[in-house]
């Protein structure tokens, strides 16, 4: 199998969409362009409501990723969870089209394999997730009720950023805020492997307004399309720009 590149929208949210496109939709639209969705959502003393609670599991299910909602002093260890396995579930789809078009109709995912079997699939999808190329476009909702949660999100992308750095494969991130300031999203940080340059960008950052989910999905999925080459990434410095609010 070649290892190939495993996309990733994360999305980190508390609440409701309020504007734009449906959220959903956007979700399913990355699904079909080989982009996983993946949506996390944040509490502090409070509960997110039967309605969000609803768009989150719909936009994670539609985009074929994996919904978590977790408390905000828990969010470190859930960006990295929910990223990891997100990585797994990708691969093991992969591994299962290939077995179909090998095996015919008798086997048809890993879970069907004997033990023995699966043991040595799953342990060439443990290999495959830690020499893939990964890229994750992170969508960070900075409206209002977000403001007491944003040093917490910060300090959780730097230890995803440590995470996924320990692998062998190749990383990059891009960093997506929504609203923006001058617009409904806007790019924080543009494609880079290094996703500590958030330190020095998060103090700028202005929050409030609405919450706009389903125009941050559709501009991320633009802005796969945007991205340079993993060579100009590696070679040039200056590929690492980053945009002030």
């Amino acid at each position: 199998m070649n290892n190939g590149t495993l996309k990733q929208i994360l999305l980190i949210t508390d609440g409701c969409s309020n504007q734009g496109e449906d959220p959903v939709a956007m979700a399913a639209l990355a699904r079909e362009a080989g982009i996983t969705v993946n949506v996390i959502g944040v509490m502090e003393n409070d509960l997110i409501d039967e309605k969000g609670m609803r768009e989150i599991e719909g936009i994670a299910a539609s985009g074929g990723g994996i919904s978590q909602v977790v408390m905000a002093e828990q969010l470190s260890q859930t960006v990295q969870m929910v990223t990891r396995k997100a990585m797994t579930q990708t691969l093991q789809g992969v591994v299962n089209r290939e077995l179909r078009q090998i095996l015919g109709n008798n086997r048809t995912s890993i879970e069907e394999l004997p033990p023995d079997e699966r043991t040595e699939v799953m342990e060439v999808v443990d290999e495959l997730g830690e020499k893939s190329d990964v890229e994750v476009l992170i969508l960070i909702d900075t409206s209002a009720s977000m403001k007491s949660k944003l040093a917490t999100v910060k300090e959780s992308l730097l230890d995803l950023s440590l995470s996924l750095n320990a692998r062998l494969g190749n990383n990059r991130f891009a960093v997506l805020i929504f609203p923006g300031k001058r617009k409904q999203v806007e790019k924080l940080l543009d494609w880079t492997p290094e996703l500590e340059l958030l330190t020095s960008i998060f103090p700028k950052l202005a929050i409030g307004g609405i919450t706009p989910t389903g125009p941050a999905i559709k501009e991320a999925l633009g802005y796969f399309k945007k991205k340079p080459s993993w060579r100009g990434l590696l070679t040039d410095d200056d590929q690492y720009t980053e945009e002030s609010m």
